[in-house]
């Protein structure tokens, strides 16, 4: 059965191929914005299932795979930012401090029921410098990344500690969609993945 993971996210594509190599990309065209929920791990569970839904109408024989991350700071939700003001915000917010990032994941297979499901990964940072903010908000890094960073870039020298699935920070929990999709069937235990 075809794969398609509905999102353009290039981290989110290398770490499903971690999973498996036999998959296409076609990202949704949702609007976000007009998806809402009482709490940042809802929201990602609903974000999820609408990209995947919408792309699944389009491909009814397929799998597919939608995914969402947002970081979460004391219930506020920080998306990507769209400008330097929002992206040293952001910064500001989680310097020296922990936060969650919350990944949500919806797979949806023919003739099953979807399945959705969220997983939460507790992000701690040091304190950081204005100096040190400004540097890394001058970077094209925070500017596609849920919360601002790239917890696999250059941000990666202010991540004290990491508890949960670092690769669900990066956007995609690798081990929970792995075992989604041999639950569904779409891929097997074999020696050539």
């Amino acid at each position: 059965m075809e794969l398609i993971l509905a999102s353009a996210s290039p981290r989110r594509k290398e770490l499903l191929a971690l999973v498996t190599p036999k998959f296409t990309v076609h990202a949704s065209d949702v609007d976000e914005s007009a998806i809402t929920a009482p709490t940042p791990k809802l929201l990602v569970q609903k974000l999820a299932q609408a990209k995947c839904e919408a792309v699944a109408a389009q491909f009814p024989e397929a799998c597919v795979l939608g995914c969402d991350t947002v970081v979460d700071v004391d219930g506020a939700v920080l998306g990507k930012p769209c400008d330097t003001r929002e992206a040293r915000q952001m910064m500001h917010a989680i310097s020296g401090r922990a936060h969650l990032v919350h990944t949500g994941v919806c797979l949806a297979v023919p003739g099953r029921q979807s399945d959705i499901f969220a997983c939460t990964s507790v992000v701690r940072f040091a304190p950081l410098e204005e100096q040190e903010i400004e540097a890394y908000i001058a970077t094209q890094e925070p500017y596609d990344k849920a919360g601002g960073y790239a917890v696999q870039g250059v941000a990666a020298r202010f991540v004290l500690g990491i508890e949960g699935c670092y690769h669900n920070v990066m956007g995609l929990p690798v081990s929970r969609v792995y075992a989604a999709l041999r639950r569904a069937g779409v891929v097997k235990i074999t020696q050539n993945q």
